[in-house]
């Protein structure tokens, strides 16, 4: 059976984002609904799978990562508003019997993903 996973790479301070806050939220019906809400670890990861087992199923979800409450927590001096607040990733899952890991490297300035194993 496949999982769900995700870190964040903290990339202005070159280290793991530690204390980041994330929702996941489940999109099906038109409906979006959060399935949970963790903060990462000291290595940006989550303590566990987000999903896993009969809980990972096809279908489309959104990770959003509160990225600019972290810097602020920090201490990065960011403009009102800011450019990089809540980074919002929907993606598909087309098979759950394998791995999704979806990372974010993120600065104040820009952030990206990619989907890994």
């Amino acid at each position: 059976m496949g999982k769900l996973s995700t870190h964040v790479l903290d990339t202005l301070h070159g280290r793991p984002a530690h204390g980041m806050a994330i929702d996941l939220y489940s999109l099906r019906n038109g409906e979006r609904t959060r399935l949970k809400h963790v903060r990462t670890n000291a290595d940006g990861r989550c303590d566990a799978p987000l999903l896993e087992g009969a809980d990972f199923t096809e279908g489309v979800y959104e990770l959003t990562f509160h990225a600019g409450d972290y810097f602020a927590d920090q201490g990065v001096d960011t403009p009102s508003p800011r450019f990089t607040d809540q980074v919002t990733v929907r993606f598909g899952v087309a098979n759950a019997s394998e791995n999704y890991h979806v990372p974010l490297l993120v600065t104040p300035w820009a952030w990206s993903t990619y989907r890994g194993s």
